[in-house]
């Protein structure tokens, strides 16, 4: 009998057991499953959530539209032009003091910023617009004595792409030269420039001619800002899918910034003319209408219609100041001509 009973008894066993077994081992497995892919799930989420953080955080951190219109150059030696020391001191600023940000790669915070990046190919493209009259004009005799050396190579290194990183493929698969190296071999360049000037060994021609000939040329490049505006505004998208709006914004707020602070040190090199020509007036109102169009700030930029009720146009209102500026630059010019 105790035999059979134990037959019996692993019979039972055999018949329920097993089959417990296996649903055990297949839920253990399923809950085994469940737990890996929630973690992996949850280990997903946390990284792009800190890839989120790092270009958000990061680009928050970095992001400065500095238009600072009290900024003014470190003391400048007797002889030296202060204009030009502006114009090295804002390059300087941007580059190394703020970083440089048009050509930051897609795994840097700032790639993904907009504003800052325009603002400050803005303010490179002014300064370029400068160094271009220093070199032709101002830092010549009469435009026939031979041209400076170190104000072409400025001039043709503030030409240089803004968007340059250390490797471009589109031009070469070899490392090549960035934005911000070439910018700061240009503001050596400029500083190299007023140090020889400061020695009496090159020349800064205060006349009334070359002023001119500068506002003429800022004049014209402000120009060509208007127009930009005006095509945006005659062709550009409708507001809603409109991107480009904040980009001509504060490309256009750079180049106003740059301006005003280059000029306003100008002046200064200048006082004399504009004091013997009674414009101390003119040149001040001029100023000013450029440091109101730099200063324009809206927290949203908007490409609305020009007539809209609630949702404007920001390029208009900075088109106006852009364009009063302008014309009181040619005030000058006209009085500076007489």
């Amino acid at each position: 009998m105790a035999s059979d009973n134990t037959r019996d008894d692993l019979y039972v066993d055999d018949e329920y057991s097993a089959p417990r077994k296996r649903w055990m081992r297949r839920l253990g497995g399923g809950l085994s499953g469940r737990l890996s892919g929630g973690l992996i799930g949850r280990s997903l989420a946390v990284l792009v959530l800190l890839v989120a953080l790092y270009y958000v955080a990061g680009a928050a951190i970095i992001n400065t539209v500095d238009d600072d219109t009290s900024f003014a150059t470190a003391d400048v030696p007797p002889g030296a032009s202060r204009a030009v020391e502006a114009a090295a001191a804002l390059v300087e600023r941007e580059t190394d003091t703020h970083g440089w940000t048009p050509n930051d790669p897609f795994f840097l915070p700032g790639s993904i910023l907009d504003n800052m990046p325009n603002f400050q190919q803005g303010i490179v493209k002014a300064a370029s617009r400068f160094s271009v009259e220093m070199m032709d004009h101002i830092g010549r005799l009469r435009g026939t004595s031979q041209i400076d050396g170190d104000l072409e190579r400025a001039a043709g290194l503030l030409k240089y792409p803004g968007n340059v990183w250390v490797w471009d493929p589109s031009v070469s698969l070899a490392p090549t030269a960035t934005s911000e190296s070439q910018y700061r071999a240009a503001v050596r360049a400029l500083r190299s420039y007023n140090s020889r000037l400061a020695s009496g060994q090159t020349v800064f021609d205060r006349r009334g001619d070359n002023l001119m000939s500068a506002l003429e040329r800022i004049a014209s490049d402000l120009g060509s800002a208007s127009a930009q505006i005006d095509g945006h505004i005659t062709h550009g998208p409708f507001w809603l899918f409109d991107t480009d709006v904040d980009d001509i914004f504060y490309s256009t707020k750079g180049q106003l910034y740059a301006h005003y602070v280059i000029l306003n040190a100008l002046g200064q090199d200048f006082e004399q003319v504009l004091r013997e020509r009674q414009l101390d007036g003119v040149w001040q109102q001029m100023l000013d209408g450029l440091k109101t169009g730099a200063e324009l700030e809206p927290l949203i930029v908007i490409g609305g219609s020009p007539d809209a009720l609630l949702l404007p146009n920001h390029l208009t209102a900075q088109g106006f100041y852009l364009l009063r500026a302008r014309t009181q630059l040619y005030e000058v010019v006209n009085i500076l001509l007489k």
